[in-house]
């Protein structure tokens, strides 16, 4: 039986002449529909059960029937990692709901260039977007000096395949990122690599990605070079405005040989519509702090604005848009000891604090002793509107370190 055209591409119908039913004695829409609440992770897996299946589970109607039939709480929502050089590690996906893991496929490989890192992934529908970052070039001299990148990369969840894109006008790492319908905005950056703990380049350059047309626009750029911030837009549709936090400038040095950063304070505010940039004032007093620490960003449907979170140590900070200032909302839990090797993501309106196991402050030395080596995740998961916490144990694939892992939520 062939399945109806309200839930039927036209890649489907051009080889229905071949594809039996996806499941016996079921019509193929009720079918197609029950195999779409199978969660994301398990798509794979489950391509070797038939012919039909692989169609099926490869092929645009998959997402469309998700997207049309499928509640905002039946989907998955998921976390990306990248826990190295996405062209020499596989990323993994990893559903919190159902506890499931999957690797993608590596990047594609340029045998002349190493080490990418501090690059930013974002996802759009059922892509996912891998912008820029900082390497080290075999081509360049020296050749122990990174530098940035200009290359993009878009992945492709339903067909598992990686495409190059065109390149961002100016090579950047360490960047503010944010996507908004089918635009991203990226902007400052530089070629900061995770082997060097200060030097690299900065920059005060923005760009906007067309998704639809494959190509960057210049915008008019930042106010000062800034490098290591943050980027999310704020606002409705008609009035959005990209906001940049954090970050580092100039620099000095300590006795004319240690370079410090010099990090700002403020936030740069573009209005999409006019283009223009201004600055707010301090978040916070001299001597307060230094860097801003992980920044998030909670979308809510029946919230004004998003909720902006930052993360600092074993402290959750909120962003109040009116002092301009940031208050302490609560505290993780479970203490953290390592606070290099901790990853923050906002999934489906909550907070996800990621570490390993073994980075967990446990009151008893022998239960520590026995998660010295311990590769599972912990994950602690802080709901705003319910201020409340959760938390869940799990353990991927493979051992990795957060340290410099890029993580990145997926909805599909």
């Amino acid at each position: 039986m062939v399945p109806p055209s309200s839930l039927i591409s036209n890649e489907q119908v051009q080889t229905r002449s071949w594809i039996p039913t996806l499941i016996p004695n079921l019509p193929n829409d009720l079918a197609s529909l029950i195999l779409a609440f199978v969660p994301y992770p398990h798509h794979s897996r489950l391509k070797s059960v038939s012919r039909s299946w692989k169609l099926f589970f490869s092929s645009r109607n998959l997402a469309s029937v998700r997207e049309n039939h499928l509640q905002e709480s039946r989907k998955s929502h998921m976390i990306c990692i990248f826990p190295e050089d996405p062209s020499i590690t596989s990323p993994y996906v990893f559903d919190p709901a159902h506890l499931a893991w999957c690797a993608i496929p590596p990047m594609p490989c340029n045998p002349h260039v190493y080490g990418l890192c501090n690059f930013k992934s974002i996802c759009i529908g059922t892509h996912l977007y891998v912008l820029g970052g900082s390497l080290f070039d075999t081509r360049s001299f020296p050749l122990d000096r990174p530098c940035p990148t200009a290359a993009s990369f878009r992945f492709d969840f339903v067909r598992l395949e990686w495409e190059r894109l065109s390149n961002m006008i100016t090579p950047r790492g360490s960047f503010a990122c944010a996507a908004i319908g089918d635009k991203i905005v990226v902007a400052g950056g530089g070629s900061r690599h995770t082997m060097f703990g200060a030097a690299g380049s900065r920059m005060s350059s923005v760009e906007m990605y067309d998704v639809r047309k494959d190509e960057w626009v210049a915008l008019d750029g930042l106010p000062r070079f800034r490098a290591g911030c943050v980027g999310f837009f704020v606002g409705s549709r008609e009035d959005r405005e990209f906001w940049v936090m954090g970050g580092y400038g100039e620099s000095r040095t300590i006795s004319g040989v240690f370079p410090v950063d010099e990090y700002y304070r403020n936030a740069v505010v573009m209005d999409l519509n006019g283009g223009k940039w201004r600055e707010l004032g301090n978040m916070w007093e001299v001597g307060d702090r230094r860097p801003v620490g992980k920044i998030v960003v909670v979308e809510v449907e029946d919230w004004d604005v998003p909720g902006i979170f930052m993360l600092d140590r074993n402290d959750i900070f909120r962003y109040d848009m009116n002092a301009n200032r940031w208050f302490k909302e609560t505290s993780v839990p479970r203490k953290v000891t390592d606070h290099s090797a901790v990853g923050c993501v906002a999934l489906n309106g909550e907070l996800h604090v990621i570490t390993n196991l073994n980075s967990i402050d446990v009151a008893e030395g022998r239960r520590a002793r026995n998660n010295k080596r311990s590769t599972a995740l912990f994950l602690q998961m802080y709901h705003p509107r319910t201020k409340s916490w959760r938390s869940l144990v799990t353990k991927p694939p493979h051992p990795f370190n957060l340290k410099n892992a890029v993580l990145c939520p997926v909805q599909f």
